[in-house]
């Protein structure tokens, strides 16, 4: 059985497309900061103690390795601020200082959240790396399916497609948050929908 392990940091679409691959395989939702250099199984041995959403220390042998596809999902990181950051239970997910808010963003106009940290950690290629990751922009997803599931090699039945579904939000700050986040945020636009990491594999 095919197995998808879906990355992300969070209000970024990927439990949607979790619910979307269980159609195709069997899928992990995961919260891992740092992808690994060889790919390992999920759970049990992460050190919060509960949940399955974090990369554990064993490796999965390399005759198994095609039976796994790891996708990186991400979004503006100010939709996903106001979709999961406001959550102490996602920052400790997250592996964040659950005490940062949304005022300590402000006020120190940093990344504090590391949301261009984690995004670094999955899109930026790694030789040492013994799989690949690809990488999807979750505001063109809707559009790409057909894509996505030709590139993932999916059986593409528009009967299964997944339904876009936008929680209605307040972005009080967003202009505040813009100018600490622009620079991640022109990157994210200038990605193609689908960009495979680790390409040479």
């Amino acid at each position: 059985m095919r197995t998808f392990y879906v990355c992300s940091y969070g209000g970024s679409g990927s439990k949607m497309i979790t619910r979307y691959l269980n159609n195709f395989g069997f899928t992990e939702h995961i919260h891992s900061r740092i992808p690994p250099n060889e790919l390992t199984y999920v759970g049990n041995s992460n050190k919060f103690g509960y949940g399955g959403e974090w990369f554990n220390s064993e490796k999965i042998p390399e005759y198994k390795l095609n039976n796994y596809s790891v996708i990186f999902v991400y979004r503006n990181p100010i939709n996903s601020i106001y979709s999961r950051y406001g959550y102490k239970r996602h920052l400790r997910n997250v592996n964040l200082d659950i005490n940062i808010n949304l005022g300590h963003i402000l006020h120190h106009k940093k990344d504090l959240y590391k949301i261009e940290e984690f995004f670094d950690n999955y899109v930026t290629d790694n030789p040492n790396r013994n799989y690949k990751i690809y990488c999807v922009k979750y505001e063109d997803f809707f559009e790409n399916i057909e894509q996505f599931n030709d590139i993932l090699n999916l059986e593409n039945n528009k009967k299964i497609y997944p339904k876009k579904k936008e929680t209605n939000h307040n972005y009080e700050h967003w202009d505040e948050l813009y100018e600490i986040y622009k620079d991640l945020i022109d990157r994210m636009d200038n990605m193609n929908f689908l960009e495979i990491v680790g390409k040479h594999l």
